[in-house]
């Protein structure tokens, strides 16, 4: 069985005037899942993938500006978040099913090709799956403060610590959670927005179960897929621009490897910019315009 968050708890969303639409995506036990997205714009697109425990509301201080610069803008809820439907078990959520769900909507439903994709968190961990499954789909791929675990490195202590709030807490205060991974101050309003999509802790399947599906060990689930996608990674070479954050103790280091193992990664402009783990929320604008700088080719 998968919920659905009723659409009043989206009311009046400080910052986020797009109207969602809908995709369909079979989920675990052959039902139909909602999914929800932005679809906003037109001309060249730029997929938007957000993690753990956002969702695309995540994205506002970047769609209007990217909008703005003649970009059409598709922001997806990942299962289990924002408006999308979310499955009750924590047992329907896995790791390969989320990356087919993604797949499903992005390809399936919505056609999509000749993508440059913006990841971060989760979005990563699903995102860079897809181009290496995909690689024909993407034109670019700009990545934020994510990696692509395959069990053979630990996790740092900052990551551990989050993983076991998350175990220990049945109810997670997630506009409290993101307002303590950004260095800006969360309004009020904008905290209850992360806290929108979950009436109570029944939602939160998702929230809960996507830190134990990280690939702690070489044989934990999910871990050969990655190693196989690092293989196809290794010999991508269409741009790939890593635009890390100063103040992020989880994913601090992680772009040394996408620019040294990703062929596509050399001689672009590389930056770091000031924030925390949701960098998007504390430099959204200047996100967007570097990625539409660099896309257009007039990144310095």
């Amino acid at each position: 069985m998968a919920l659905r968050t009723p659409d009043d708890r989206f009311l009046g969303l400080a910052g986020f005037p797009w109207e969602p639409r809908y995709g369909t995506v079979e989920g675990p036990h052959g039902q139909d899942l909602r999914m929800a997205y932005l679809d906003e714009g037109s001309g060249e697109v730029i997929v938007l993938l957000h993690g753990e425990p956002t969702w695309s509301y995540l994205y506002r201080r970047m769609v209007g500006p990217l909008l703005d610069a003649g970009f059409r803008v598709v922001a997806p809820d990942l299962v289990g978040f924002g408006r999308s439907d979310k499955p009750e078990q924590e047992a329907d959520h896995t790791y390969a099913g989320h990356v087919e769900w993604t797949r499903a909507l992005l390809f399936d439903v919505l056609g999509l090709d000749a993508v440059t994709l913006f990841c971060q968190d989760w979005g990563g961990l699903i995102g860079l799956r897809l181009v290496a499954e995909h690689p024909q789909r993407f034109t670019r791929v700009c990545a934020a403060n994510t990696g692509l675990p395959d069990g053979s490195r630990r996790l740092p202590d900052a990551w551990w610590r989050f993983y076991d709030f998350v175990r220990s807490t049945p109810v997670l205060p997630v506009g409290r959670m993101v307002a303590g991974a950004t260095v800006a101050s969360l309004p009020r309003e904008v905290r209850a927005a992360y806290d929108a999509p979950f009436p109570d802790g029944s939602y939160q399947a998702g929230a809960r179960a996507l830190p134990a599906l990280i690939p702690q060990e070489p044989d934990d689930a999910g871990a050969a897929d990655n190693r196989r996608a690092w293989e196809v990674l290794e010999g991508f070479d269409r741009p790939f621009l890593c635009l890390f954050s100063d103040g992020d103790p989880i994913t601090a280091g992680a772009d040394r490897a996408f620019r040294q193992r990703v062929p596509g990664a050399a001689g672009q402009p590389h930056a770091t910019v000031q924030g925390g783990h949701f960098l998007q929320e504390d430099a959204g604008p200047e996100l967007a315009g570097r990625l539409a700088e660099w896309c257009r080719g007039r990144s310095k």
